[in-house]
């Protein structure tokens, strides 16, 4: 930036010994420069504050799709871990988790005192089997646990600030090294994607700046290659 301040300054101060040769050998065109100096002057002071604020809002922007990404990658991670704790497994396809979440219910299990149970001198199991306490089994949909009920199911597959770009997921299994299988998933949005029409080389530095730290280049949650207890690499 200090390089573009060097360069509009230098042309003021052309511009400026340019006006005042002029003037003084034809002196009734003195006020036509003064106005052209005026107005060029004017144009290089709006293209500076331009540059100048160009990665300022780069980093607003930026900021807003990441964080849009984000929270959609949280909620991708909730809905998978709610499949997996039903079926025991991932899913890489997002039908599957959109009609989970639509179809699909919890059983919880709801308790009712009808006799004398005093809990300091018999467990719940006791007094189940006593019939002391009566166990009920409600069902409660996947959309109400959780989600809210104006919650756009039909979203959760697209990321942010595109053209309708869908996230790349992918689900299966790795061995750790205790050599225990573990079931893993991974979904993730490219930085390309994510700031597509954004300026070229301030996503090109952002990758780069995140790269070093992540090794990826763009947002994601869990693994493939790794048990990582479905991390986000915006946490690193």
């Amino acid at each position: 930036m200090f390089v573009y301040a060097v360069i509009i300054l230098l042309i003021a101060l052309l511009l400026g010994a340019v006006t005042v040769f002029v003037v003084h050998r034809k002196p009734h065109l003195k006020t036509i420069f003064l106005v052209l100096f005026g107005l060029i002057i004017l144009v290089l002071g709006i293209f500076l504050v331009a540059r100048i604020m160009q990665p300022i809002n780069f980093k607003k922007e930026r900021i807003k799709r990441e964080n849009a990404a984000i929270e959609c990658l949280k909620d991708i991670r909730t809905v998978q871990e709610s499949y997996k704790n039903k079926y025991g497994k991932y899913t890489a396809s997002f039908d599957t988790l959109i009609h989970f979440i639509k179809t699909d219910s919890f059983e919880l299990s709801a308790f009712n005192i009808v006799g004398d149970w005093d809990p300091d001198e018999m467990t719940k199991a006791e007094a189940i089997k006593k019939g002391l306490i009566e166990k009920t089994i409600i069902k409660k949909s996947v959309r109400d646990s959780l989600f809210s009920a104006d919650y756009d199911v039909e979203q959760l597959r697209y990321i942010p600030y595109t053209d309708n770009l869908v996230f790349e997921m992918g689900a299966g299994e790795v061995e750790t090294g205790s050599q225990v299988k573990v079931r893993v998933f991974e979904a993730y949005a490219l930085y390309d994607d994510l700031f597509n029409g954004m300026d070229r080389q301030e996503v090109i530095n952002y990758k780069d700046q995140r790269y070093k730290i992540t090794e990826f280049e763009g947002v994601k949650v869990g693994s493939l290659t790794e048990a990582n207890n479905n991390a986000g690499n915006w946490e690193k």
